[in-house]
């Protein structure tokens, strides 16, 4: 039998190896994939201030009638400032997108959009991230696909680039208006 002071010795490598268990049982795991409890569900009901209007609000009739992205993004997220050119190019190919400024200072966001260029039909801003937790945004950027009836359909964790764009976005958006989304994104 091992002496009382003995036993102690073996704690620091029983909690190492159950912290190297906790670790490696999420290694692998695409956090791109990170799934949503709300889709096929209404998207949260919105009644955020315009960072592009003031004094007017953003509300869920931006999101009727037609498929929108949903981007959360914020000038001190890095990953955002990547995928910027890209969303660029989606509005361009007249992909609305909603830009969801989540804690963000409104001055550095503005800044932000006039230097960078604006891809957004409307900004919202979402100071608190009050939002955010009723999407259950992780952080930024995150893109939802958003119905024309106001349903999430799709929620994508990280960058949004072309890869990911014609993988998971494009197939899900099956309205004939849509086909011509669909010709120029090739």
């Amino acid at each position: 039998m091992l002496p009382r002071k003995g036993v102690w010795v073996f704690l620091p490598l029983i909690g190492f190896i159950a912290l190297a268990i906790l670790l490696a049982s999420g290694l692998g795991k695409n956090t791109e994939d990170l799934p949503t409890a709300l889709a096929g569900k209404p998207l949260p009901q919105m009644q955020l201030p315009s960072l592009l209007r003031k004094g007017n609000v953003v509300d869920n009739r931006l999101f009727e009638g037609r498929w929108t992205l949903l981007n959360v993004w914020a000038t001190w997220c890095p990953t955002c400032h990547i995928e910027h050119p890209y969303l660029l190019k989606l509005a361009q190919r007249g992909v609305a997108i909603v830009g969801l400024d989540y804690k963000d200072e409104d001055a550095a966001a503005k800044n932000y959009l006039a230097n960078l260029g604006n891809p957004y039909v409307e900004v919202p801003v979402d100071a608190s991230g009050a939002y955010g937790l009723n999407l259950g945004v992780y952080g930024a950027p995150e893109t939802y696909l958003v119905s024309p009836q106001g349903d999430i359909v799709l929620r994508h964790v990280g960058e949004m680039n072309e890869r990911v764009w014609q993988a998971k976005f494009l197939p899900l958006m099956k309205e004939p208006s849509d086909i011509k989304l669909q010709v120029e994104a090739q």
